[in-house]
């Protein structure tokens, strides 16, 4: 049999603060953030949604091993939800976070999706999508 994947279990977002990140994920997306310590002893930030994780490595202070350019704003992001997409709309207005596109028919990994954009503090793009 060949070898296959199954699922992503973790990805790593470099970004310029941290701190920041955190309060912006976690207001605007519902993440939760948790601080742990793999075995080489270092304290790691991370945002957790879901079964999956987005590690946090800061900008000039990644951790072995990485991407072979890691810099903030690279990643292109899509989130699924079950809250309806004008809710999210309201959302991010309530926030003050400007909805660069949408909501616009999309396609994802198991069929057809309805997509708001926005961008993060280091500007990520990011797609907030339902499944229909």
């Amino acid at each position: 049999m060949a070898p296959k994947v199954t699922a992503l279990d973790h990805l790593v977002l470099t970004v310029t603060d941290i701190d920041r990140t955190v309060a912006f994920y976690t207001a605007v997306l519902g993440m939760t953030a948790t601080r742990f310590s793999p075995a080489d002893g270092t304290t790691r930030t991370a945002l957790g949604f879901g079964a999956q994780k987005i590690n946090l490595h800061r900008a000039g202070h990644e951790f072995d091993p990485k991407a072979a350019d890691p810099r903030p704003g690279t990643g292109d992001l899509c989130f699924l939800s079950e809250m309806p997409i004008a809710d999210w709309a309201a959302h991010f207005t309530a926030q003050g976070i400007a909805v660069e596109e949408g909501p616009v028919p999309r396609t994802g990994a198991t069929g057809p999706l309805m997509s708001l954009y926005i961008r993060d503090p280091d500007g990520n793009l990011i797609e907030v999508s339902n499944r229909v």
